[in-house]
């Protein structure tokens, strides 16, 4: 499969398109030129990429809940009570698995069998098959932008569907969307079909319409070290750039450590403006969004809210442009919607208490560093093995394990890479596997690690790793042992 990081020319993506819309009925009342009208007329409040520039602009962080559900007035019913009782600033629609591969009439079913037993049947909202007019009525029955968030290996078909249904931003990429949710799909195929939502956005953006789009920060969400997610984001960023997206929302999943988190936020934001910029990008406005811890989650719900109030902590002291919310039923399962408010609002009163602090400490820079020359020698490498094309070179960097995502199910991914925390609670790297990292930076690794296991009295292995991912979970950051 020949993959470059190439834009597509117009006759390509024509000839793609042709084949894409005919997916699903649904894609024939795709019509680009009417979707750019419909967007122009859009007020600015309603535009997630006018949104996110006014927060950074202004130094503030939005908050933006996970929510969908399957039946259109059940979702609109959910979209309106977290903007009103939630306080959202901007609002998700999350699709249901069925659709995100590509099993439309599954999809189907699911939600003919949702509207019969009056109950949800899907994770999420099949936007495929409610279509164009569907989707309208989604985004036009609020007042702030709403996102499309899925997980989708080929979302062709859902982008054309989605943007030209009124979404303004839309999240995944063809790494993000690969790694951490497929096992046997090649990357260069996510890539290409990436390739493709972008080329998309890139020709709104040609007609006068900003479309915002996020690749998937958190990867696995649990222990993922810094350097890795940054990695990805650059790259999907690079992707991007190349198919014509000037607005774009580069991310991280909460780790725990506070400065780690704080240094990994503002490194993210400077080093996705350098290799843009080094790679001649320079008209793309990059924001950044912290995603609230990922792993597993107190059953306590006073508990959990600890957990969530940590990280809209660390969102506004890193002065993330946005931050996404969990909810006090994480362990449990999808929340209800008054329990996703009360996510909202433990949020927006943490952040509203800090807007007007900031944080720096001596050992910030030192963290930052760090997470600069991990990330550099990532992404570095994986230009090399691409002769100069990053969309060849991270298939062989992934093949090679020089980019090596933790805990992924992808069967091409190396999986020879273990994080876990040092005695700080900082994620740290007990196996470098592949990566591509300095001696000086190895030994760095294997310090803070054996900082810890002398602090334990046991010897740095496996079970570390085990039991930092259920630490949080049990009222912990460090899983020490008993």
């Amino acid at each position: 499969m020949d993959v470059k990081n190439k834009r597509l020319s117009d006759g390509e993506f024509e000839a793609l398109r042709k084949e894409v819309l005919a997916q699903w009925p649904t894609g024939k009342d795709v019509d680009l030129e009417e979707a750019v009208a419909l967007h122009k007329s859009m007020p600015d409040h309603r535009i997630f990429s006018k949104k996110l520039l006014e927060a950074k602009r202004s130094k503030s962080t939005l908050i933006q809940p996970r929510a969908g559900v399957p039946v259109i007035e059940e979702h609109i019913k959910l979209m309106q009570f977290l903007e009103s009782e939630g306080e959202a600033d901007l609002l998700p629609t999350t699709i249901d698995s069925y659709t995100r591969q590509n099993r439309y009439e599954e999809a189907e079913n699911g939600v003919s069998e949702s509207v019969r037993l009056g109950r949800a049947m899907l994770n999420g909202f099949p936007a495929v098959n409610h279509g164009v007019a569907g989707c309208r009525r989604v985004t036009e029955s609020v007042d702030v932008p709403i996102q499309v968030r899925h997980g989708t290996p080929d979302a062709r078909l859902l982008t054309e569907i989605t943007l030209a249904g009124g979404f303004t931003s839309y999240e995944g990429g063809g790494v993000s969307y690969n790694l951490p949710y497929c096992k046997n799909v090649p990357l260069e195929r996510t890539i290409i079909d990436w390739q493709y939502t972008d080329r998309l956005t890139g020709l709104y953006e040609e007609m006068g319409v900003s479309i915002n789009r996020e690749p998937y920060g958190p990867l696995t969400g649990t222990l993922v070290p810094p350097c890795i997610s940054h990695a990805v984001a650059i790259i999907e960023a690079l992707l991007a750039a190349e198919q014509g997206v000037k607005n774009i929302t580069v991310g991280y999943g909460q780790c725990g450590n506070m400065l780690q988190d704080i240094a990994a936020i503002r490194t993210l934001q400077e080093l996705t403006d350098e290799y843009l910029s080094k790679n001649g990008y320079n008209d793309v406005i990059v924001t950044t969004v912290l995603h609230q811890w990922m792993g597993g989650f107190p059953a306590d719900e006073a508990k959990a809210f600890g957990v969530i109030s940590t990280g809209s902590l660390t969102a506004a002291l890193a002065q993330a442009t946005k931050v996404i919310v969990k909810s006090p039923h994480e362990a449990v399962g999808i929340p209800t919607m008054e329990a996703n408010a009360q996510g909202l609002r433990c949020t927006k009163q943490v952040i509203n208490m800090m807007c007007d602090q900031s944080f720096n400490d001596h050992h910030l820079e030192s963290e930052k560093n760090i997470i600069r020359r991990e990330t550099r020698s990532i992404v570095d490498k994986c230009f090399e093995l691409g002769d100069g094309d990053i969309a060849l070179g991270v298939c062989r960097g992934v093949e090679a394990g020089v980019l090596d995502v933790p805990f992924a199910p992808c069967r091409f991914n190396k999986g020879l890479m273990l994080p876990c925390r040092d005695n700080e609670g900082a994620v740290r790297i007990l196996n470098t596997g592949n990566l591509p990292f300095s001696q000086e930076l190895k030994d760095f690794h294997a310090e803070k690690i054996s900082e810890r296991a002398k602090h334990e009295k046991r010897d740095a292995s496996f079970q570390m790793v085990i039991d930092d991912v259920y630490a949080i979970g049990k009222g912990y950051l460090v899983g020490r042992p008993k």
